[in-house]
């Protein structure tokens, strides 16, 4: 038995987070899609031969969370037929796929013809087939309405492409660019592959399985200490979702029930609303990679992120659920059902851990365009990143973040550049700044929210928009004030205005159009008028909160003394 080196125990873990820090840093300055390459929408990871996690790069948690469960499941499909030089793709969200459009790209790894881990990256692809041009669809009801569904499918098959199958995946995709980032999501995992493999050449298979066995009982006691941390018990919370794209008026309830063990947590979402007819529901790998992100949001941030982490939790979500749905229901919305699932977890262990939890963040509300750019006569499509969501929650002893991005990317998913928008699409940005006054009051206030002003510059773009910010602003948390609700509003060439629903599809919004939207800020925590009268002073002096607010809801007049 190979004896397990602390300090080479150490030497694995960096050398882990090391290798997919570089997939991720490959991913990023390869791929061309600004969902890629700006946004930062992927995650790459590494995993032993059994498919259980080593370590992962989480630019966007959700997806990162997905990962193990799908590369247990292909080890399971494909039963032994693995082999050197394999690259496997996969998205179907009824095999443990967590969105359509993040296809995720396998490659096993092996040394001295045995497999003894594998390489992964997943990342949301411009287009993936489907009735609409980047693959949200407000209107579908059923899967194929949504996707090219890809199970697991060998498109090289010892080292050599399978070309029928590459031009059968390729030829129901609408933009070039998704096969042109499919192959820079495989280059990095060629880079995983041989860090890897230079790893276990230097100090053996023997030392890597006994260190890595080791890695992952260290970290799950690690996680169990945290667990062990919160009063043992039994804490509900609700979250709540609106809209299912088709009926006007629809709410629906996220309930979970939060049991703490000594060393075990459970989440049981048993009495979650059933799906919905429409593309409002999750997979149960979208739903539960939500629980588990934001938990790690309440714990030691030094824990590794592998197997043992996640050891001691469970996650029961019935099928039939909206956070579960069965086939073939439409689920792409899937992955926005974090924030309603993140606020019922934090109103759940807000009493008993009030010092880990942040108040309410800025639910989303997202557009999508898609057209023909009259510049170059090529297609394109963008996610308006840089409006989609405000600000974090404030927390005891800090402020929220300002317009941090999506819970379900904890900051990840970046603004994009001011000029490569211009660049990348027909559209002219006139405004993307702060929004004085959107933060939740508190003693400790949420993060700012913005403002996105743009003028659309194709002739008839199908515009689509999803999320639920325009229903609910972010909640406050003891004593904290809510924050401000999000809006979109277009406004036409002829001067008439247009509020699209917050799960819509609008064809044909002409050249010329106005697009203004609001994103709101986080909710606050603690009573306003406990905050730091000097550091309100110098907000009023930055426009981050008005005198008029200062003064009617923390009780401060600007210009008194400190």
């Amino acid at each position: 038995m190979t004896k397990v080196d602390p300090i080479l125990l150490s030497v694995y873990a960096r050398t882990f987070k090391s290798i997919s820090d570089e997939m991720s840093m490959s991913v990023q300055k390869t791929t061309r899609s600004p969902i890629l390459c700006e946004a930062k929408d992927f995650v790459t990871g590494l995993y032993d031969a059994e498919g259980r996690m080593l370590e992962q790069t989480e630019n966007l948690p959700i997806l990162a969370f997905s990962l193990a469960p799908v590369c247990k499941y292909i080890i399971e499909y494909f039963d032994g037929d693995i082999h050197p030089g394999d690259v496997i793709f996969h998205n179907d969200v009824f095999s443990l796929g967590n969105q359509n459009n993040d296809v995720a790209v396998y490659k096993p790894i092996f040394t001295d013809a045995k497999l003894v881990a594998w390489s992964a990256v997943k990342g949301h692809q411009a287009d993936i087939g489907g009735n609409v041009p980047g693959g949200y669809n407000p209107r579908a009801t059923e899967v194929w309405q949504e996707a090219l569904r890809i199970p697991p499918v060998k498109v090289f098959e010892k080292g050599k492409r399978r070309k029928d199958v590459w031009d059968l995946i390729f030829a129901n995709i609408r933009f070039d660019i998704v096969e042109h980032d499919l192959k820079a999501q495989m280059g990095a995992c060629t880079v995983g592959e041989r860090r890897i493999q230079a790893l276990i050449t230097k100090y053996g298979i023997a030392s890597y399985d006994a260190h890595k066995a080791a890695l992952f009982d260290a970290t799950r006691k690690m996680m169990q200490a945290e667990i062990r941390s919160i009063p043992n018990g039994t804490y509900s919370g609700e979250g709540m979702v609106y809209f299912d794209g088709h009926n006007l008026g629809t709410e629906f309830t996220i309930r979970v029930t939060i049991h703490v063990e000594d060393e075990k947590i459970t989440f049981d979402y048993s009495e979650t609303d059933a799906q919905t007819d429409g593309f409002v529901n999750g997979t149960y790998t979208s739903s539960a990679s939500a629980t588990v992100l934001t938990l790690l949001q309440m714990v030691n941030p030094d824990i590794p992120h592998n197997e043992g982490m996640v050891e001691p939790f469970e996650i029961i979500i019935p099928e039939g659920t909206i956070l579960n749905a069965s086939y073939p229901k439409a689920t792409t919305f899937g992955n926005h059902l974090c924030p309603p699932n993140a606020d019922a977890i934090i109103r759940a262990l807000a009493p008993v851990i009030p010092d880990r939890v942040t108040a309410g963040w800025n639910n989303l509300l997202c557009s999508l365009t898609t057209g023909i750019d009259p510049g170059n006569g090529e297609a394109y499509v963008d996610i308006g990143f840089m409006g989609l969501k405000g600000g974090s929650g404030g927390m005891n002893g800090t402020d929220g973040y300002d317009h941090i991005g999506m819970i379900d990317a904890s900051g990840g998913v970046l603004d994009q550049d001011y000029e490569m928008f211009e660049q990348q699409t027909p559209h002219l940005l006139h405004r993307h700044e702060y929004t004085i006054d959107s933060a939740g009051a508190g003693q400790w206030r949420g993060g700012l929210g913005v403002e996105t002003i743009y003028t659309i510059g194709s002739e008839d773009t199908q515009f689509v928009t999803f999320g639920d910010g325009d229903f609910e602003p972010a909640f406050g948390l003891f004593g904290g004030h809510d924050s401000t609700l999000n809006s979109i509003v277009l406004t036409y060439p002829d001067g008439t205005e247009h509020v699209p629903n917050n799960k819509d599809l609008i064809a044909g919004v002409p050249k010329g159009t106005l697009y203004h939207q609001f994103a709101g800020g986080g909710g606050g925590y603690g009573d306003p008028k406990k905050r730091d009268t000097r550091v309100l002073a110098e907000e009023i002096t930055n426009g981050v909160i008005s005198a008029e607010m200062a003064e009617t809801v923390y009780g401060y007049k600007a210009g008194q003394a400190g």
